[in-house]
């Protein structure tokens, strides 16, 4: 039997996948080492390997094949894009992709104006505004802290991720326009399940019965 191989994206994401699937009864002891510096963690019982990913890797990791089975957010399979079937919501890690500004810029979005977007999600902004809303905006593309944006005057709203909303609402911003739910996803490699189609239908069907 070959192994089949999960990529999990690292940290609260990983934590979480690896309690539901002790759930149905798959583990890994050598992954609760928090001292090991190995990379590959293998259930040989289960011919099972884990490695654990930055998020934006994984559906990288899933489309090439490295990995037979990815546990990743909805927001990094959107901005990847990658070609992997996502079968399963796994119902955690839940929030929202939005565009947030101060109140003023609510009358920018309303009138389709020409307006700076900051973002660490490029590819999900420009298909809101360009193909969903039809309106033409200049995205900029920032990694660190989002909310700085609009504040520093770098640009009139920004979209990203909300949970709460309470850093928003410290640094005066709010929730402008929603554009989509998020929570963990889990993707497969498309000739992994042509090739072990029992094997991974199974999983899903045990995961989604602990939903």
């Amino acid at each position: 039997m070959e192994y089949l191989t999960f990529a999990l994206g690292k940290g609260r994401l990983a934590n979480r996948t690896l309690e539901l699937f002790e759930e149905i009864g798959i583990t890994c002891e050598e992954m609760k080492d928090k001292d090991t510096r190995k990379l590959i963690f293998v259930n040989e019982d289960l011919k099972l390997r884990f490695f654990l990913a930055k998020g934006p890797d994984v559906p990288t990791y899933v489309e090439y094949g490295a990995a037979d089975i990815g546990v990743v957010g909805k927001d990094t399979i959107l901005e990847e894009d990658r070609k992997c079937y996502e079968v399963l919501d796994l119902k955690f890690g839940k929030c929202r992709m939005c565009v947030c500004g101060p109140e003023s810029s609510e009358e920018l979005l309303k009138h389709h104006e020409m307006i700076r977007v900051a973002t660490k999600y490029p590819r999900i902004a420009k298909d809101y505004f360009y193909n969903r809303k039809h309106q033409t905006v200049d995205i900029i593309k920032l990694n660190g802290s989002i909310e700085l944006a609009p504040i520093v005057g770098l640009s009139e709203v920004i979209v990203d991720i909300v949970e709460t909303g309470s850093t928003l609402k410290e640094n005066g911003l709010k929730i402008l326009e929603e554009i989509c739910p998020l929570s963990a996803r889990m993707i497969v490699n498309q000739v992994s399940m042509k090739m072990e189609a029992e094997r991974i239908n199974k999983l899903i069907r045990d995961i989604k019965e602990k939903l």
